[in-house]
């Protein structure tokens, strides 16, 4: 999908990382994405992290696919070679992402072993070097997401010393998870709930780089404290709890970028999904593929629980699966 140079200036005069939707490995893939954007129209969406060897030597046309109606849209990246991390951009931009985001925050051991992700934090200078690589291949920005440190490297002044050395590299956006990562002994998803969570340090660094846009990731479930936080930060971005308990993105317009647009309800977020759903059905796909991710639809309504099993159970033996999202759909009418 390649957009002309006139629709990619004109997607990233238009971003905006007032509120974002974090990359989620196995979450945020391109249905998931559809169906987020169907009740925001300016949050903003985050691929999956896509490594610079999948685009480089996989099926870049798979990873790179998405949806129009997806923008404002940011392709992560993974990787630290700068000569194809700057490939990887010039596709990303060749197919229309408003956003190139490097990852400096995945703590798995196998991001690690291949210098992708937290790790990444112990080498400023080689981060500095990818972004200015990327930067120099690309006109779309070029973001970094990290943590606040690494174990063996969590002071605050390494982390000053991160941020400036990529900042000298002409980053000017930073999303910054608020916890250090333990590289060693914790699981990716121990690493998203042990280590503390130290806003006062985000906002410590907001204060001694002011003119960079800092945006907040970490523990963040609510739209009212994203109000509190965007009184400090330029931007929040959420991730698990934007993932199980969608339908607060409803309220992200209206809440967070002062539209008077009227609060799309459950009922219509399905309707207007169903199209999408039957066609990626007729093209072979299966209506698990993008249910699965709809499922924090159903909370805090009578019916809510049946609503789950029907698209996760249930779904997996319906001869004809419209039937059961129009049987779901009926739980949601009025709501």
């Amino acid at each position: 999908m390649v957009y002309t140079e006139d629709k990619t200036q004109q997607n990233q005069s238009l971003i905006s990382r007032r509120f974002s939707v974090a990359p989620m490995m196995d979450w945020t893939d391109r249905h998931c994405r559809f169906f987020l954007r169907l009740m925001s129209k300016h949050a903003l969406l985050y691929t999956e992290m896509v490594t610079t060897g999948a685009l480089l030597h996989g099926d870049a046309e798979r990873f790179l696919r998405h949806d129009d109606t997806e923008h404002p849209l940011a392709l992560q990246l993974g990787g630290s070679t700068p000569a194809d991390l700057a490939a990887c951009a010039r596709l990303a931009q060749a197919a229309g992402y408003d956003e190139v985001n490097l990852n400096v925050g995945c703590p798995s051991d196998r991001v690690q072993n291949n210098m992708i992700g937290a790790c990444l934090m112990a080498h400023p200078v080689l981060v500095a070097d990818c972004v200015k690589a990327m930067r120099d291949a690309v006109s779309i920005p070029v973001t970094v997401k990290h943590r606040i440190g690494i174990n063996g490297r969590d002071s605050y002044a390494q982390l000053c010393d991160f941020v400036g050395t990529v900042r000298d590299a002409g980053c000017e956006s930073f999303t910054v998870h608020a916890r250090i990562a333990i590289l060693e002994g914790l699981s990716p998803k121990e690493n998203r709930d042990i280590p503390p969570l130290r806003y006062d340090v985000v906002a410590q660094l907001k204060a001694d780089f002011p003119e960079l846009e800092i945006v907040l990731n970490g523990g963040i479930k609510t739209l009212e404290e994203c109000h509190a936080h965007l009184q400090v930060f330029d931007g929040v971005m959420l991730g698990r709890e934007a993932y199980h308990n969608s339908y607060l993105l409803a309220e992200v317009d209206q809440q967070l970028f002062g539209s008077a647009d009227p609060i799309i309800t459950r009922a219509q977020v399905l309707e207007q999904l169903r199209p999408y759903i039957a066609a990626h059905i007729v093209s072979g796909g299966s209506m698990h593929h993008i249910t699965r991710h709809i499922l924090g639809l159903g909370q805090g309504f009578p019916g809510a629980r049946r609503f789950r099993q029907l698209l996760s159970a249930d779904i997996h033996k319906a001869k004809d699966p419209l039937a059961l999202l129009d049987q779901a759909a009926e739980l949601l009418e009025g709501r």
